[in-house]
């Protein structure tokens, strides 16, 4: 990971409704450095898809800045253009095209810089190849497993080389062993390429993964904690337990849990 800052908000606030105004983003700073995986979770409506698209240039603040690589989205005369060579994008449900195969959903993106046909191609199955679907190339997204279509989506969204991937519950429609497999996936791609990930998710363990994990709660980031032990992240997997959750709504708990419960509430508030 360097100290090259790859993504940056500077008072982000995104207001929807005019009669009655509801503040979905309120005035969020952030930054994000090449080769970081960040994670950001928070309850429903809590305003992690609503910072994720303003980011993604899928829509515009009613206030604020998004600086992607250096470049101010205010500053971008064909946005379209801007995002097709900046950033990549996985979503949920992996919105591959049905009736193209494999390699030409990859190819898709590069029809944006004008790609000849042979490179792209060859291009294509390269990425293919780094998520090992290569043997799949030629099959259509109906042919293959979700977590292969997941693995496609993520080769498409490396098409171009974007200075960072955004991911929306990638692994939402996933079972628990294809989760475990695209998170692996996406720390090799950040330990072998220096991947740049930026994903929401509701899975405590897909954050855990994260180096980084922001809460939003409201519309504003509650919590911005970096996982950088093994510690850190087990206490955020108990803390989405039932045990945690009931110990930090302060539940009434047996004694000999309840006499340790105020330390272990006031530990879990940190993550």
């Amino acid at each position: 990971m360097s100290d090259h800052i790859v993504l940056e908000t500077r008072g982000l606030t995104r207001v929807f409704g005019e009669r009655v105004p509801v503040r979905a983003l309120d005035g969020v700073d952030l930054k994000v450095t090449a080769g970081e995986i960040l994670a950001i979770i928070g309850p429903s409506g809590s305003g992690k898809s609503t910072l994720l698209n303003l980011i993604g240039a899928l829509d515009t603040p009613s206030s604020g800045e998004v600086i992607i690589d250096g470049t101010p989205l205010t500053q971008v005369r064909n946005l379209d253009s801007f995002r097709g060579k900046t950033i990549g994008f996985v979503f949920q449900s992996h919105n591959l095209l049905p009736t193209l195969t494999a390699r030409e959903n990859v190819e898709v993106p590069m029809y944006e810089l004008r790609i000849g046909g042979k490179k792209r191609r060859a291009r294509a199955v390269d990425l293919l190849d780094l998520v090992g679907l290569a043997h799949r190339a030629d099959h259509l997204p109906s042919q293959m497993s979700g977590g292969e279509r997941q693995r496609v989506a993520i080769a498409r969204a490396l098409a171009n080389e974007p200075a960072i991937v955004l991911a929306d519950e990638p692994t939402g429609n996933l079972d628990s062993a294809t989760t475990a497999d695209i998170m692996a996936l996406f720390a090799r791609l950040n330990q072998e390429r220096g991947l740049t990930l930026v994903l929401v998710t509701h899975n405590t363990e897909v954050a855990a993964a994260a180096q980084r994990v922001i809460t939003i709660r409201d519309g504003k980031i509650q919590r911005d904690v970096s996982m950088g032990s093994e510690i850190e992240r087990e206490l955020l997997l108990f803390k989405s337990s039932v045990l945690g959750q009931a110990i930090m709504r302060g539940d009434a708990l047996p004694p000999e849990l309840a006499a340790i419960a105020p330390g272990l509430s006031h530990l879990l508030e940190g993550v």
